[in-house]
């Protein structure tokens, strides 16, 4: 039995899922137990990248590290490195995750801001809050693409970028102006709407309309090459390039927008729909649904009833302002009025999209039929596992229900039992339970999972649930010796039963597994698909386990303290808590700030100072 620690759960075979992998840019995020986000980077090729985290030899120590608890890696896939920067951005400062440790420098995106209250606007550089009256361009990937930018924009529009305080005193023009660089405003040299004028050319350049601008530039660097000016000709080839630099439109960021994009991707019967959520007009976040449909369906069925499930039924999600999908019809458009009735007059659901909106759909149909490819791939490996399991055992039909119990304790302190459920689908946390375990001789593992089992299937015997077609304990023959004792007072005894117990050595590949039927160990070799399902199983089982343990001793250690302090009740007890957030804060308070608390007299106080302190 286990009371410390916990072993990586098997959830997927490597080696496949790399195979699986696109050679594309994009985000991935490598997730440890309960989902837990460990990591998130970005690549220019997501497979090599992500294979180098198994195959390479010399990775440093917090590398070797988070890859031990990986057990899960989500990835999306992007248009570029720039949009994978981007989002990779955005997610770390979201999700904050543990091994970016490095990343943590709370550094926001640059932007172009002008000063557009001023007589004499400035183009500036911008970090930070976006708290200044003003206009802003960007984000941007860094700042040297910033400064870049503004450097030609200072040398096409001649606009000012100096602060107030320096363009204020000043009576003549500055440096600035004897380069080309500015047109001086500062002492008049050019009319305020004269000024305005190159404003508004650089505005609509930020904004993307600039073909005007490019075509010219192109016209002048063929004309300087024909007349061998190959100085003046690379100039402009080189503002060319930084010009659409600028000008190019981001797929990841964007200036507005708050919009969900809903595509689905088919293979066969099974439907992915990928959810990518913009706000602000920036991607926030994305997620997969692989909905179980009974009957094949059309895309649009599955995407009309996606609609109506997510938005209309249960809790709500937030509404944004427009819904774009790969597929609709007319029962799309019934939907979009139903959510309009709810309040959300403004909302529009639409397929049909143009420039932005459709690099975004295209993204998310990207990701859904990537996501629909690992989907599958990792379902028919778990199926082949089941196939495996079912010849192995004889049994007569493919095992449709698993289950696995393990207990797990402290020296016999807060024993709990855990019960995981396993479908042809894999894990149903949905069926997942706990047993608090009283009554017994602390650390007695074998009565424990005695009173486990009874609770389980005495529940189910009454009609309470389902009975599986395969039991896996984890314990060694001792403990499946009792669990088949239980079982046959509750009448169970045509079950299947197994039992995995950690060798003599207690790594992974080297477990003992016991058959209950014949009472013979079962040899499987390391790298058996079978074996490799049996670990998975039991090793959810324990992380489950360990979870319960730890909330129960949680919940001890908040209670115990307090209610050992006579005099002091329930309500009491959750007036100090709700003040002072938690029991540590309670005792490092004063006499004084206890007072404070409605119901606490000076004398009280007193005694609650003296007893958390161990004084009586």
């Amino acid at each position: 039995m286990h009371t410390n620690g916990m072993n990586q759960p098997d959830t997927f075979n490597i080696d496949d899922y790399l195979q699986q992998l696109p050679q594309r840019p994009g985000v991935y995020q490598m997730l440890g137990t309960d989902d837990e986000v460990l990591y998130v980077g970005k690549a220019v090729n997501l497979k090599n990248r992500v294979s180098s985290y198994f195959r390479g030899k010399s990775h440093n120590a917090k590398t070797h590290l988070m890859v031990g608890r990986i057990v899960r890696i989500e990835i999306t896939i992007t248009h570029s490195e720039v949009e994978a920067l981007l989002l990779e951005n955005t997610l770390i400062k979201r999700i904050k995750p543990r091994f970016n440790i490095a990343l943590r420098d709370d550094k926001s995106y640059p932007f172009i801001y002008i000063s557009v209250a001023d007589q004499y606007p400035a183009l500036q550089y911008m970090r930070g809050k976006q708290c200044r009256k003003g206009q802003y361009f960007g984000p941007y990937p860094n700042a040297n693409a910033v400064r870049e930018s503004l450097n030609l924009l200072q040398k096409i529009f001649l606009l000012r970028q100096c602060d107030n305080s320096f363009f204020q005193n000043r009576s003549r023009p500055c440096l600035q102006y004897q380069i080309k660089r500015c047109s001086a405003p500062c002492t008049g040299l050019i009319t305020p709407q004269q000024y305005r004028n190159d404003l508004h050319h650089a505005q609509l350049f930020l904004q993307g309309k600039s073909q005007q601008l490019l075509h010219e530039l192109r016209e002048a660097m063929h004309q300087a090459a024909e007349q061998l000016d190959f100085e003046t000709a690379a100039r402009k080839r080189d503002q060319l390039s930084h010009l659409r630099q600028v000008q190019e439109q981001q797929h990841v960021i964007s200036s507005r927008g708050d919009l969900d994009i809903l595509a689905i991707a088919m293979l066969g019967a099974v439907h992915c729909t990928h959810h990518l959520m913009v706000r602000g007009g920036r991607v926030v976040g994305n997620k997969n649904y692989f909905p179980k449909i009974r009957l094949e369906n059309k895309p649009s069925t599955v995407m009309n009833a996606f609609l109506g499930q997510f938005y209309l039924v249960g809790k709500q999600h937030a509404i944004p302002d427009e819904i774009i999908v790969n597929v609709m019809d007319t029962d799309t458009t019934a939907i979009a009025k139903a959510i309009q009735f709810q309040g959300h007059k403004n909302l529009r659901i639409t397929s049909n999209v143009r420039g932005q909106r459709a690099n975004w759909l295209k993204l998310a149909m990207t990701n859904a039929e990537q996501a629909l490819v690992v989907h599958q791939a990792s379902r028919e490996s778990y199926m082949t596992r089941l196939r495996s399991l079912q010849i192995l055992l004889d049994m007569d039909q493919l095992p449709e229900r698993l289950e696995c119990f393990d207990i797990s304790h402290n020296r016999g302190e807060a024993t709990v039992a855990s019960c995981v459920v396993f479908d042809q689908s894999g894990p149903r946390k949905v069926d997942y339970r706990l047993f608090n375990i009283k009554g017994i001789t602390p650390g007695d593992d074998y009565a424990a999972m005695e009173q486990a089992i009874k609770r389980r299937y005495t529940k189910v015997k009454q009609g309470q649930g389902s009975l599986p077609d395969l039991l896996v304990i984890d314990g060694g023959q001792g403990q499946l010796g009792r669990v088949m004792r239980t079982m046959a007072e509750l009448q169970l005894q045509d079950l299947v039963v197994l039992g995995i117990a950690k060798g003599d050595t207690r790594k992974a590949g080297f477990e003992r597994i016991f058959n209950a039927w014949s009472g013979a160990e079962i040899t499987l070799p390391a790298d058996s698909s079978v074996l490799h399902l049996i670990q998975h199983i039991r090793d959810e089982s324990h992380r489950f386990a360990i979870s319960g343990h730890r909330q129960q001793r949680a919940r001890k250690c908040t209670q115990s303290k307090l209610q050992q302090i006579e005099g002091i009740g329930p309500q009491r007890r959750r007036a100090l808590l709700q003040y002072f957030g938690s029991v540590a804060a309670v005792s490092k308070a004063s006499i004084d700030e206890l007072t404070k608390v409605k119901g606490f007299s000076r004398s009280l106080a007193q005694h609650v100072y003296a007893t958390m302190r161990g004084e009586l």
